[in-house]
């Protein structure tokens, strides 16, 4: 983390999509929601920003931001501890706004005097419903050689159920894009798309030019505009130059609680873990936890076990976050268990997600489906 992009500032936009997961998003947003066994969310994007040489970052947050503050901090596992640059959390009202803003218009809007005020020439901006390992100079370099006016990552893949099913709110919108014979320039933005089969889904992930940004933001907003992909770039294709950038990476798209499952299960296969994990590291805040131990009769197979863990009882096909405790004679299987959840001895747990310091009592039968697992909430005991 010692090379810096000066060229590039960076954007998160941490409550997109808070809707599809509202069961985790009780007092916490999107971007703070555990994942793969010690990270957050955020971790991905803003660790893969850092890892490009990107220290300029600004995170503008809608509400529940407090536990998103406590994991930043001052961003110093990040190396963004800075005099200039560095982690910048924008809260809602920071400046002339008076209300929570909707989509990217009015987000951007609120911070518009901090853009004018930057040197960097491009800004980067990203949701964080997406664990990535992304590559955000080749983004850039592809960006500036091709000369567009806006840059659109996106993803081969079919539109997610959770996505198709979910009542979202109007802020969650997705977009998929049609491009061009040639596959680079976009020709028409589709927005809640309901088209079968494998469609070029944007992965909220876009690069341009600052004071182009600016300009269009100013616009957009004195017009009453308030989303950017809806309302700015779908109604200017015709004027904006916007192409599009093919990602062929793993990613894991967070679109409702079963995907939740399904993508942090998906770790247990080697090659999606390499294709997480494996290009550049991804950060975190420290916790200083002692290793897991497994005591003497325990057992774990195919399980994804962090640090601070203690294992009397059986672990199979399971995510374990830090400081999971599962007491003698207890099977779990098939579960995703954040951070300090208790499992009681005798306890036989399967299909379930437990959120943060939940427990399960001693000789408590509690078992979910594939198609529908049982989610115990923060604190709660059974």
């Amino acid at each position: 983390m010692i090379n810096s992009n000066v060229n590039a500032l960076g954007i998160i936009f941490p409550n997109t999509y808070d809707s599809v997961v509202p069961e985790l998003v009780t007092e916490r947003l999107m971007a703070s929601i555990p994942f793969a066994g010690r990270y957050r969310m955020v971790d991905f994007i803003l660790s893969s920003m850092v890892n490009c040489g990107i220290d300029n970052i600004s995170l503008i947050v809608r509400k529940n931001y407090h536990s998103l503050m406590d994991h930043l901090g001052s961003g110093r596992e990040w190396d963004l501890t800075r005099k200039n640059g560095g982690l910048n959390i924008v809260p809602p009202y920071a400046e002339k706004s008076v209300k929570i803003y909707d989509g990217r218009v009015e987000a951007l809007a609120s911070v518009l005097t901090f853009l004018k005020s930057q040197k960097e020439k491009y800004v980067v901006m990203a949701d964080a419903n997406v664990a990535v390992n992304f590559d955000f100079n080749s983004l850039i370099d592809a960006h500036v050689k091709s000369g567009a006016d806006v840059t659109m990552v996106y993803a081969e893949q079919e539109i997610p159920v959770g996505l198709l099913e979910a009542p979202m709110e109007s802020h969650d919108m997705y977009y998929t894009l049609d491009l061009d014979p040639d596959g680079v320039r976009i020709n028409r933005i589709r927005i809640n798309s309901k088209r079968e089969g494998i469609q070029n889904m944007a992965m909220n992930i876009c690069i341009m030019d600052r004071e182009l940004l600016i300009d269009q933001i100013g616009t957009a907003y004195v017009h009453g505009y308030i989303y950017f992909e809806r309302d700015v770039l779908a109604h200017q294709l015709d004027k904006l130059n916007v192409q599009a950038y093919k990602y062929e990476g793993y990613f894991a798209r967070i679109t409702g609680m079963k995907s939740y499952f399904d993508e942090n299960m998906k770790l247990l296969d080697d090659a999606n873990l390499d294709g997480l994990f494996a290009e550049n590291p991804i950060y975190t805040k420290i916790r200083d936890d002692n290793p897991t131990r497994y005591i003497l009769g325990a057992s774990a197979k195919n399980t994804m076990t962090a640090d601070g863990c203690l294992i009397e009882g059986e672990v199979e096909n399971s995510i374990l976050f830090r400081g999971v405790k599962v007491g003698k004679g207890a099977k779990v299987k098939n579960c995703v268990l954040m951070q300090d959840t208790v499992i009681e001895a005798g306890a036989d747990v399967e299909y379930v997600i437990t959120d943060k310091k939940a427990t399960i009592t001693a000789g408590k039968e509690v078992k979910g489906t594939d198609s529908y697992q049982v989610f115990v909430a923060k604190n709660k005991v059974v």
